[in-house]
């Protein structure tokens, strides 16, 4: 029997033109012009310019969760809902949207202050390692408290986030086969986030949660829920908290899921679980084609 999950790509993912196929799809149509009253921009007119426009913090994050949740919305009408959804950092949002936590609108107002809030979180850095040592990052972590890992992708990818001073120390000393500085305005999920998450706090406190419909494995606790208090706790957390993407993927396997759906632009995800999932069944749908040639 096939136990289905879809996971929702985040800030990374976004590529020029993404979403454009949509337009000419009522139910789509009608999100865009949603999103374009809470937002005050069109989430095309972005996706049709410049890379460098699309890939601010401000913009980024948007664009995607109101595209995500058009496909995500596209692909339950195609096949209904699966057993299992997650979301990288800003793909958790789409997550919770399409397990009906909240709506559309609430959803995209959640980002659109979120995006703000991240963009304003200046004097941080980010980097993130391939393949190195993790018993050594671990340790070069611990002793600074500067520094911890925000994103946890796999076992031979990981970010770290921190200071400026203590991110360059931390990789001026660990072994790792590649290193690339990200080109973030801050130091997201850290500590560093924390005047940030106590503002976003205030305003995710007024927004009803609803029980999921179908179990969400979040980032900071990678563990099936659908309650709504845990849900929007976890969600609270998640600003400063770490992504703990490796330990969703083994959830995955302990969930016996057979079949994972990457909803959203590129193969981020996909790619990660196919390491660390033998004998899932992969699909990625980040366009109208990709849609319509799902079985």
């Amino acid at each position: 029997m096939t136990k289905t999950a879809w996971v929702f790509p985040g800030q990374g993912s976004q590529v020029v033109n993404m979403g454009i196929d949509l337009q000419a799809i009522p139910s789509a149509q009608t999100k865009f012009e949603i999103a374009e009253q809470i937002l005050g921009w069109s989430v095309l007119e972005i996706c049709k310019g410049k890379e460098t426009t699309l890939s601010q913090t401000l913009y980024t994050q948007p664009c995607l969760y109101v595209i995500e949740a058009i496909l995500a919305d596209l692909l339950i009408e195609k096949t209904g809902l699966p057993q299992l959804v997650a979301g990288h950092s800003l793909g958790e949002y789409v997550a919770l949207y399409t397990a009906g936590v909240f709506d559309f609108e609430s959803g995209l107002s959640l980002v659109k202050k979120r995006a703000e809030l991240m963009t304003n979180a200046a004097g941080g850095k980010m980097a993130a390692l391939m393949k190195f040592d993790r018993e050594q990052l671990e340790s070069l972590i611990n002793s600074r408290k500067d520094v911890v890992l925000a994103n946890d992708n796999s076992s031979s990818q990981v970010v770290i986030s921190g200071t400026p001073e203590g991110v360059n120390k931390v990789l001026a000393e660990v072994k790792a086969k590649r290193i690339v500085e990200l080109n973030v305005s801050g130091a997201f999920h850290s500590p560093l986030m924390t005047e940030a998450s106590a503002q976003f706090q205030t305003i995710l406190e007024q927004v009803t949660f609803n029980e999921a419909k179908i179990a969400v494995l979040s980032n900071v606790a990678p563990s099936p829920s659908s309650n709504s208090a845990d849900l929007k706790q976890r969600l609270i957390a998640q600003m400063t908290g770490s992504v703990r993407w490796r330990e969703i993927m083994e959830q995955l396997s302990k969930e016996e899921v057979t079949q994972v759906v990457e909803v959203g632009p590129g193969k981020v995800l996909t790619g990660l679980i196919k390491r660390a999932c033998k004998d899932v069944e992969l699909a990625n749908v980040g366009t109208l084609e990709q849609l319509e040639k799902l079985g």
